[in-house]
């Protein structure tokens, strides 16, 4: 108590120095604040590797035998795996590949990109794979866009937006709610006997004619930009 006292006691005679403490002391806190982070819960990386491929018009016993049984095969070898389950359905195959814990993701996920880039014998329509990590994002904000009958406008607005918000900085943006673009195609019954072609295989064309296409690059080291075919519709 009495060490309390003289350490109070010295402050009240020493009052510039009282105040150059507590001006410290405010100016600490303020540069502390600044470096918090932003999201109220960490982001969580977890033990997750998700590799989906996309084969459509076929159903699921043939994505089973075609797909799915010989990417396990090759996914089998893996380092560190814990767990890993499959779902084969019309048109889809999944693979969810949990590893232990303490696992450097950043090297598994090299790993599986290596396996399933040696999967040989795969349909010729199946479509690139898609492979990533699970990680689960604390959203910090939620943006309503409203339109009127317009809905091409809100689209446009909408991706407007999402574009914004990556080039500041945002990892990773979510849009929900927005209706997906279709483009309905009729053809006569009779026009297809002409062409001697059935609607899987009109269908098939589409496709095929509707991706994005590398073009190669221009510029060179850190200006070096790629060029891609836009074939894929668009809004």
């Amino acid at each position: 108590m009495k060490k309390t006292q003289g350490f109070i006691r010295l402050f009240a005679r020493h009052r510039v120095a009282a105040n150059l403490l507590m001006i410290f002391l405010v100016m600490m806190g303020g540069w502390s604040l600044r470096k918090l982070n932003t999201q109220f819960f960490p982001t969580i990386d977890l033990n997750f590797i998700v590799v989906v491929y996309v084969w459509p018009g076929s159903a699921a016993d043939d994505v089973e035998k075609s797909i799915t049984t010989p990417l396990e095969k090759e996914l089998r070898d893996l380092d560190n795996v814990k767990e890993m389950r499959s779902r084969s359905q019309d048109g889809a195959s999944t693979i969810i590949i949990e590893f232990q814990m303490g696992t450097d993701m950043g090297y598994a996920l090299d790993q599986v990109n290596e396996k399933v880039a040696q999967v040989s014998n795969l349909p010729q329509d199946v479509e690139k794979p898609i492979i990533t990590r699970v990680i689960l994002y604390e959203p910090v904000a939620k943006l309503l866009l409203v339109g009127g009958k317009d809905l091409n406008d809100l689209r446009q607005r909408t991706y407007f937006y999402e574009r914004q918000l990556l080039d500041r900085g945002i990892s990773k943006v979510s849009i929900t709610g927005l209706p997906e673009r279709e483009i309905a195609i009729q053809i006569p019954a009779a026009k297809l006997a002409e062409i001697r072609m059935s609607l899987d295989q009109v269908a098939t064309i589409l496709r095929q004619r509707s991706k994005d296409v590398p073009s190669g690059s221009i510029g060179k080291l850190d200006i070096e930009r790629q060029l891609r075919t836009i074939g894929q519709q668009r809004s």
